[in-house]
């Protein structure tokens, strides 16, 4: 997110989060200041002393999307996630600052939830005009086909998000984001970027990759290839579980656990192997210079890909960072 804002030309002074591996890759690449602190514990005091004097105050809170997500859907209990409550803690934290502009962004399925309808009921009290739509990203230059919920507040007047960027003739497609790369082995390590890496394959996955079809799903293969959970009529229904993108198509939705072919639809379209860590950044719109890895640091997939998988794509940052850009323009006109 903040990189996307930095690109549509706002000034970002500070990011908030919990996990201290975030530090490096955030500084580096943002020049901007990290604070490892738990928003919950996070006083609108300490938040007001961020913002610069005399400065029109911008707060854009991002709360993790796992407890709204349809992956957990079949959870009964997800209140008794502690992330359940930190839009709560949002809340709390533009009450006591009062920004001028809030955003909030997460998964669309938000919307279904109480949390979020206290939210907006408690951003209207406070007096803010305010906006929310569920994002098809492709209409916004975004090679994913996933939605996300983008909602917009403001003090100074209406505010709605700008009209999308592309249209389905001019949808980015993963040929035109990661078919550049050289092309590489299922465990194997450009040279040219440490980045661009995918991990080894089971003699299995090998076999499973080599009969799957660009677009296609695990029905492709032999039946002798199939595994247990595909006999089950609950495993027919997740079609793009081990399955290769399509060249000429956007992307599948991101996730932490992208690099990994048995864990979506992330096969390379003509290569043997899962998509890699970069090509994973770029399909969420991160340049290809960013940095995520402190030299001499102890590699991980895991790690990056919960630094990838969990973040807003840049670009749609940067729609956010536009919009809110226009809206200060027209109103201090």
């Amino acid at each position: 997110m903040t990189h996307g804002l930095i690109k549509a030309g706002l000034g970002v002074n500070a990011g908030i989060d919990i996990d201290p591996t975030c530090r490096y890759a955030y500084e580096k690449n943002n020049k901007v200041n990290f604070l490892e602190k738990d928003v919950r514990a996070f006083s609108g005091k300490e938040l007001k002393k961020l913002y610069p004097k005399k400065s029109i105050k911008i707060l854009i809170g991002c709360a993790p999307c796992q407890p709204f997500s349809t992956h957990t859907h079949k959870i009964k209990n997800r209140k008794d996630d502690e992330k359940w409550g930190l839009l709560y803690s949002f809340s709390d934290l533009i009450k006591q600052v009062k920004p001028e502009i809030v955003s909030m962004e997460n998964v669309a399925q938000i919307i279904k939830h109480e949390v979020f309808d206290d939210f907006v009921r408690q951003l209207k009290s406070l007096k803010y005009h305010v906006f929310w739509k569920s994002v098809y990203c492709p209409d916004y230059g975004i090679p994913q086909s996933r939605r996300r919920l983008v909602l917009l507040a403001s003090k100074l007047g209406e505010i709605k998000l700008i009209p999308p960027t592309h249209k389905p003739d001019s949808y980015k497609t993963v040929r035109s984001v990661i078919g550049h790369l050289e092309p590489i082995r299922a465990g194997q390590i450009s040279k040219k970027d440490f980045l661009h890496r995918s991990p080894h394959l089971s003699s299995l996955n090998k076999k499973r990759i080599q009969q799957s079809k660009p677009g296609g799903t695990w029905l492709d293969w032999d039946k002798d290839l199939r595994a247990p959970c595909h006999a089950k009529k609950s495993g027919k229904t997740y079609s793009a579980v081990y399955a290769r993108m399509a060249w000429d198509k956007v992307g599948p939705t991101i996730t932490t656990q992208s690099c990994y072919f048995g864990t979506g639809r992330f096969g390379h379209p003509a290569q043997n192997r899962a998509i890699s860590l970069r090509e994973s950044a770029l399909l969420q719109t991160f340049p290809q210079r960013y940095k995520f890895l402190e030299p001499k640091t102890i590699f991980s997939y895991k790690k990056i890909g919960v630094h990838i998988g969990n973040a807003v794509p840049v670009r749609l940052g940067e729609i956010v960072g536009r919009t809110i850009k226009r809206h200060i323009e027209e109103y201090e006109k």
